[in-house]
């Protein structure tokens, strides 16, 4: 069994590495995949084992995984973003009034009072704004699973307890040895600003990401007019079953799949075809849920209802290719699994470094310098990296009828150099009013998809070579292949020959997509690097398929290769940035250039930059 979970507080990699191993080790799981982007883990694991047995497993961690359906998570992210809005507000204004007392900007007296004020100030900044930060690092150190509220929490309360030293001790300790002392609660308050003003713009940026599969969460209506001898009802669809009868008229959604029993409208098809054009639709006709009705009136006997129509199959197999992980992606796993103890381990040498180096003099900037490494180094850009990236490729692929099923497809089709395609179906429309019987000369009984030979063209600019393979007679697979511009032809072909073809192809180190639409087409399919089936295709080939492309539309092939590349170059940028920032980063804040300093205000500013403009690069997606 496999199902997928909203969580609540992962924040970063090492939240997700966490979720992945508690989940992992819990019983009768066989994995779990996170995706940080959208807040979800989807579980392999037996029948046997409960939701509420998940939930527990993951609540000692410290993550609340949300298993009640009727749940509206939706409206509680969008809260729980307002109550982050406050406490970012109130860490601002106290981090402002803490800095000013600091810095001598504002006096209430001596400078003891001053200090004393600060300390009060940041002490209720840190409760209020600060104090899921607190919770969290808790929990993480008692189950050993360290993430980003570790880091917070532990250079926070280190800067604390130092200036709460110096406030009380300073004059006593410090100045009989002539160090200078000050205090550093402006620290506290602003790496605590600066972290919550991150995750706040980074949810919003995310929210655009995940804008997708919301888009088409609400092409389903909510309610449906369902027909009970003479009387029309409202209900909610929901509670719809196969065999209603359901009236739909101008201006209405679909609410299932099902067979037009009487009346006729023109329905907005587009969201699965991708064409603008609306179809007329009459008795006996298919209709789809989530399809629009321009004009007229229609009573449909639903065939699929609730999970099982289309839509829901469409949706469903979006959020899981965005919660799927690319290849490239375990890399980063291995990386973020060690990052935080790696990063605290750093730290702690910093410390000692530092303090050996400059004698007890030194203590103060052994003390900043290792809470500096500590807020630098944060993994939520290493990994967000990824899963925005592939959040909004495939969202975007899906809003244009491409449906890709896993992030490994999409990393595949980006290097493809040869296509494989099937003839009847794919490059030509069969003429079905034609019997086999009938002395119909060859060139009328198909006709050329539009837009074959322009596509093909478009591929081969893009280093893709066509090869055509069909069971057809030598004579019709010449005569498409010519039409259509393709070099390399094959007919007569059986199902084992087109899987040999592309073994073949294969073999000389060729990256291989077959594009198919029939039963005949599946173990070709199967054998690719990258499978493709028409939306229009049997259930069998959209089954084995990891790209499906709704409609008729060749042009979708090239598009969906270079939705693809650019997916694939988003995902490298990113994790270069990522590494980048915290190679350079973090022995910068270690002092490995002494006249370079990072104090813990300015490495929170940083942290907070680097995982916005991930996510802020990776909406660029949407606009090119």
């Amino acid at each position: 069994m496999e199902r997928s979970f909203p969580v609540i507080g992962m924040m970063c990699a090492g939240c997700a590495a966490s979720v992945e191993k508690c989940l992992g080790r819990a019983p009768g799981v066989t994995r779990a995949t996170v995706n940080l982007a959208a807040r979800t883990v989807t579980i392999e694991c037996d029948d046997a084992v409960t939701p509420q047995a998940l939930k527990d497993a993951l609540a000692g961690a410290g993550y609340e995984l949300v298993i009640d359906n009727e749940r509206d998570v939706v409206a509680e992210e969008r809260d729980a973003r307002r109550r982050l809005l406050r406490r970012v507000i109130v860490a601002w204004l106290g981090g402002a009034l803490v800095m000013a007392l600091s810095m001598g900007w504002l006096s209430i007296g001596k400078t003891l009072d001053n200090n004393f004020a600060a300390m009060l100030l940041t002490l209720g900044v840190m409760a209020y704004s600060g104090r899921d930060f607190y919770r969290n690092t808790v929990r993480q150190l008692w189950h050993r699973n360290l993430g980003m509220d570790t880091l917070v929490g532990l250079s926070t309360v280190a800067s604390f307890a130092l200036s709460v030293f110096n406030t009380f001790w300073g004059e006593s300790y410090w100045t009989p040895r002539g160090i200078e002392w000050h205090t550093y609660f402006e620290a506290s308050t602003m790496i605590i600003a600066f972290v919550l003003t991150g995750r706040l713009l980074e949810e919003r940026a995310k929210g655009s990401a995940a804008s997708a599969i919301r888009a088409l969460m609400g092409l389903a209506p909510k309610q449906a007019r369902l027909v009970q001898g003479k009387e029309v009802s409202s209900v909610p669809v929901a509670t719809l079953q196969k065999g209603d009868i359901i009236e739909v008229a101008a201006g209405d959604k679909l609410p299932v799949d099902g067979v037009v029993r009487s009346g006729d409208a023109f329905i907005d098809e587009s969201m699965i075809t991708g064409e603008p054009v609306a179809v007329v639709k009459r008795k006996g006709d298919k209709v789809v849920a989530g399809t629009f009705v321009r004009n007229g009136t229609i009573r449909v006997t639903a065939r699929d209802v609730g999970e099982n129509t289309l839509l829901a199959h469409i949706i469903d197999m979006v959020r899981r290719a965005q919660g799927s992980k690319a290849p490239v992606q375990r890399v980063v796993d291995r990386v973020a699994a060690v990052f935080v103890p790696t990063v605290v381990i750093i730290a702690l040498i910093t410390l000692v470094a530092w303090r050996l180096a400059g004698g007890v003099e030194a203590w103060p900037q052994a003390v900043l310098r290792a809470v500096s490494v500590l807020v630098v180094a944060c993994p939520c850009a290493l990994g967000l990296a990824t899963p925005t990236a592939l959040m909004v490729g495939m969202g975007r692929a899906a809003r244009e009828q491409i449906l890709i099923k896993d992030a490994a497809a999409l990393e595949s089709l980006c290097a493809i150099d040869a296509l494989v395609v099937d003839k009847t179906g794919t490059l030509t429309i069969p003429n079905t009013e034609l019997r086999a019987d009938d002395d119909i000369p060859l060139e009328e009984r198909e006709t050329m998809a539009p837009h074959a030979a322009e596509v093909v063209e478009q591929l081969r600019a893009m280093g893709i070579d066509t090869w055509l393979a069909s069971g057809d007679r030598e004579e019709a697979v010449a005569r498409c292949a010519a039409l259509a511009g393709i070099a390399h032809d094959r007919s007569g072909v059986l199902p084992q020959d087109k899987e040999d073809l592309v073994r073949g192809l294969q073999a000389e180190g060729r990256r291989v997509a077959m594009m198919g639409d029939g039963i005949n087409d599946s173990q070709a399919l199967a054998a690719a690097h990258v499978s493709i089936a028409m939306g229009k295709g049997t259930d069998v080939a959209m089954e084995t398929a990891q790209v499906t492309l709704m409609g008729d539309d060749l042009h979708r092939i090239p598009h969906a290769v270079n939705l693809s590349r650019k997916t694939v170059k988003m995902i490298r940028q990113n994790l270069f940035w990522a590494f980048i920032y915290n190679v350079v980063a973090l022995p910068l804040a270690a002092g490995v250039i002494p006249s370079v300093s990072i104090n813990p205000m300015l490495a929170s500013a940083l942290m907070a930059c680097s995982s916005l403009s991930v996510v802020l690069n990776t909406l660029r997606l949407n606009k090119n």
